[in-house]
């Protein structure tokens, strides 16, 4: 790892080393980054779970508008009985993102929230049934959760990845390993994910945000079942390669997650992003106090103190400071 000017955001610099992996293609159509506005720029999170949740309120503090894309692959408990029951992409992250951009401990975000405790609905989100219900009342799961946000009163858009439910697959340790909670559960190494269709179409939505971004922060989150589940989509990877301007920034995970991504360093993060065709401009990494930024694989890196406390999650707070300097 190399040392590079202590001014983070010239050490990010201008995206033209951001494209190692030709699966992505070239960024010809979107040219070089150009500056966006410092004071209100639009900010586009990609991901899934807590950790894009994170991002997100961290967004609020600076971003001027904030669109989240969110990973519909998940299966399990309340988001896979409703795809199952209801037809739909899973709502559990979407739900989650949706409150991310609420009033804080609003009633609307507590009842959302809120999980059944015991009967038929045990473990259910009240905020999943709502958008399931409205997404059927509507016959556009889009719409659901344009009406979910307004009652919400959600600051930006919430958008999912994909507009039709998608299965996970990875090859694990030379074997395919079919949905999400199968993959994050996997024993052996993972080395890629793809989603089932391969063809799944994007929401305009989708693909109109990250064209008109000024920053686009990937992460964090669980690096294969939630961040590459998005990333990986083939509309959104070649989106990002090709119609963006917008730094696109990665921020990687505090630890490894057992079993997923057991023993990663920072660096083996951004080199599975990598390998998976996903541009990245900067990468911000967690460290106890700001030093020198470097290179990682090639990347320019941010080291910062990003974590609560106790290095268990993300702190919105520090985490807005740190990408506040890259937009």
């Amino acid at each position: 790892m190399t040392s590079t000017p202590t001014d983070p955001t010239a050490a990010a610099g201008p995206r033209t080393q951001a494209g190692p992996r030709t699966q992505a293609g070239p960024r010809t159509q979107a040219g070089p980054r150009t500056p966006p506005t410092p004071t209100s720029p639009h900010v586009v999170a990609l991901g899934g779970g807590h950790g894009l949740a994170s991002t997100l309120r961290a967004a609020r503090r600076y971003a001027g508008e904030i669109t989240a894309v969110v990973s519909v692959a998940d299966d399990g408990g309340s988001s896979g009985r409703l795809r199952q029951v209801a037809g739909i992409p899973a709502p559990g992250d979407l739900r989650r993102c949706l409150v991310a951009m609420a009033e804080d401990d609003s009633l609307w975000s507590r009842a959302f929230e809120y999980r059944f405790p015991s009967g038929d609905l045990e473990g259910h989100a009240l905020g999943n049934l709502l958008i399931a219900g409205l997404a059927n009342v509507t016959g556009d799961f889009g719409q659901a959760l344009h009406v979910a946000a307004s009652v919400l009163g959600s600051v930006g858009k919430v958008l999912p990845a994909t507009s039709v439910p998608v299965v996970l697959k990875a090859d694990v340790a030379g074997k395919e390993v079919v949905g999400q909670v199968n993959v994050a559960e996997s024993d052996g190494a993972i080395s890629s994910v793809s989603i089932v269709p391969p063809d799944a179409p994007v929401p305009d939505e989708v693909l109109e945000a990250i064209a008109e971004a000024d920053q686009v922060v990937i992460g964090p989150g669980s690096l294969f079942t939630s961040v590459l589940a998005v990333c990986a989509v083939p509309g959104i990877r070649a989106a990002l390669a090709e119609q963006t301007k917008a730094r696109v920034i990665y921020v990687c995970n505090l630890r490894p997650q057992q079993p997923e991504t057991a023993n990663y360093t920072a660096a083996d993060h951004l080199r599975a992003v990598l390998d998976h065709g996903v541009p990245v401009d900067v990468m911000v990494a967690n460290a106890p106090e700001r030093i020198a930024p470097g290179h990682t694989h090639g990347i320019p890196t941010v080291f910062a103190p990003i974590s609560n406390d106790d290095a268990t999650a993300h702190d919105p707070g520090l985490l807005a400071l740190a990408l506040r300097t890259l937009t």
